[in-house]
């Protein structure tokens, strides 16, 4: 069986589709054959920018007040119930993704495969490549038993890059009765405000770790990103001490960032935190102790007190 039907499921943020959701769109294109992107809400708003990186249709579900993932999943068992049936399924590893993941992988009984990083499709042969033990080892596995497959992947896994493809065609699809489901509403939805590119998105980024000291200052770290036009990010320790909110999160259980420019602030470089971190082209480490983990994937390593050294950093910063 060779993988001639590709479904990307895409989150949509603030009326686009998010970079992971295009940086599968994109991948799937490489695998050949069509491509259908599945959205939560008006599929003819995202038709345009989907089929410019190679969607040849987008299913839009009207979910209404309903759990999104719920529907959608529901909505994708009842095409394929229909005779339109995906070989692969690819899914961003988001909450949204995960939500209808999971759900469709309960309703066809079929194996998902998480946390990928790459994918590989030979004949009828699929193959993903999932990092373990903090990214130092890969593991390859293939998928076995019947399609449709399921698999999730990491951000920055792939390059989005538009093809230049027309307005994607639009199927809206009803979503079947949900049963119990169903009867979970949601009444409201509260939007964090930010300023600035978003975490994952950012070409530069600013973390902050404990060795910042207090919350307070946190501040240097807010104000460095703001000149240098990127974004703030932190370690998972300040976030669990309730300085940040947890999307704030750098690491294997927070965001996986990939800028030009990373720089780590009082971050001794915990193997959770560099997994989420490790593949910006430029790492700048400051940290006190010249013994921390951090300096070993360091491009630029200072050895210093943050106190002192960000401070310098800005006021140089601002007086150019």
């Amino acid at each position: 069986m060779a993988i001639n039907n590709i479904w990307v499921f895409a989150q949509v943020s603030n009326g686009a589709p998010t970079s992971a959701s295009l940086e599968l769109v994109t991948k799937a294109r490489s695998l050949g054959g069509s491509i259908g992107v599945w959205v939560a809400g008006d599929g003819a708003a995202v038709a345009g920018v989907l089929g410019e990186y190679g969607a040849t249709k987008v299913y839009g579900v009207d979910y209404g007040n309903n759990l999104a993932g719920a529907a959608v999943a529901s909505a994708m068992k009842s095409v394929i119930d229909g005779g339109d049936a995906p070989d692969l399924v690819m899914f961003p590893q988001s909450y949204e993704g995960r939500d209808v993941m999971s759900r469709l992988s309960v309703k066809l009984d079929r194996t998902v495969l998480t946390n990928n990083i790459e994918i590989v499709a030979s004949g009828d042969s699929v193959t993903v490549t999932t990092p373990i033990f903090g990214g130092n080892t890969l593991v390859a596995t293939t998928f076995t038993g019947g399609a449709p497959y399921l698999a999730a992947f990491r951000p920055k896994s792939f390059a989005p890059e538009a093809s230049g493809g027309a307005a994607a065609a639009v199927q809206a699809v009803s979503v079947p009765d949900l049963g119990a489901t169903g009867t979970a509403k949601v009444t409201a939805v509260h939007v964090e405000e930010t300023t600035g590119p978003k975490l994952d998105e950012a070409d530069i980024v600013v973390s902050g770790g404990r060795g910042l000291g207090e919350s307070v200052k946190y501040e240097m770290v807010e104000q460095l990103a703001k000149i240098l036009k990127g974004a703030p990010g932190a370690s998972r320790a300040i976030v669990d001490a309730g300085w940040v909110p947890y999307s704030y999160q750098v690491g294997q259980t927070g965001k996986v960032v990939k800028p030009s420019v990373y720089i780590a602030a009082g971050i001794s470089g915990a193997t959770q935190h560099m997994v989420g971190m490790k593949g910006s082209k430029n790492i700048i480490a400051i940290n006190k102790d010249k013994e921390a983990p951090i300096f070993g994937i360091a491009d630029l390593g200072i050895v210093g007190d943050v106190h002192k050294v960000l401070p310098k950093l800005i006021e140089a910063l601002e007086g150019r």
